[in-house]
């Protein structure tokens, strides 16, 4: 591991997707399984460090809700607010994995309670900046934001027009 990912308080994914469908929770006796589902726009997978403290959360959010990762029916890469387009926020331990012999060990990940805490306050500032950009676009497109269930297995599928896959850590 590099200096400057020792110091990094968190590691993002975005993918580009044309649809996505995660499960949140899984069939059981009592009832069926449950999903969330976007259509076009992004999916942001989100892995917390240990030291990362919500501070971080504003910068990351305005970041990656601005990049201009989505392609337009254009052709035009534009954000996902621009799109407009959808997100879907997967909560994703294992992008805190480092390599270890023929395993893979994340002692560098928060603990589940603060990471839990952490994500919650991600969606919602995620929430509340698309809600934002919509209404100051004056835009009458439906942005959604889905997100997964923090500290539980989930199951994805996706549709992408790439692979379109950015990595990166804040």
């Amino acid at each position: 591991m590099t200096e400057k990912s020792c110091s990094a308080m968190a590691r993002i994914m975005l993918q580009q997707c044309l649809q996505a469908r995660l499960q949140v929770k899984p069939a059981d006796e009592h009832s069926e399984a449950q999903f969330v589902q976007i259509n076009r726009g992004m999916v942001i997978y989100v892995c917390f460090f240990k030291g990362a403290t919500a501070s971080i959360l504003p910068k990351m959010v305005s970041t990656l809700l601005s990049l201009r990762l989505c392609e337009s029916a254009s052709g035009k890469m534009v954000s996902v607010t621009e799109l407009p387009g959808s997100v879907l926020i997967v909560p994703q331990a294992t992008l805190g994995g480092k390599v270890k012999g023929k395993a893979m060990q994340y002692h560098n990940n928060i603990n589940k309670e603060e990471g839990l805490q952490l994500y919650q306050a991600f969606v919602s500032l995620c929430e509340e900046e698309l809600k934002a950009a919509v209404a100051s676009a004056g835009s009458e497109a439906e942005v959604t934001l889905k997100h997964g269930t923090y500290g539980n297995r989930q199951v994805l599928q996706l549709d992408t027009n790439g692979p379109y896959t950015h990595l990166t850590e804040f």
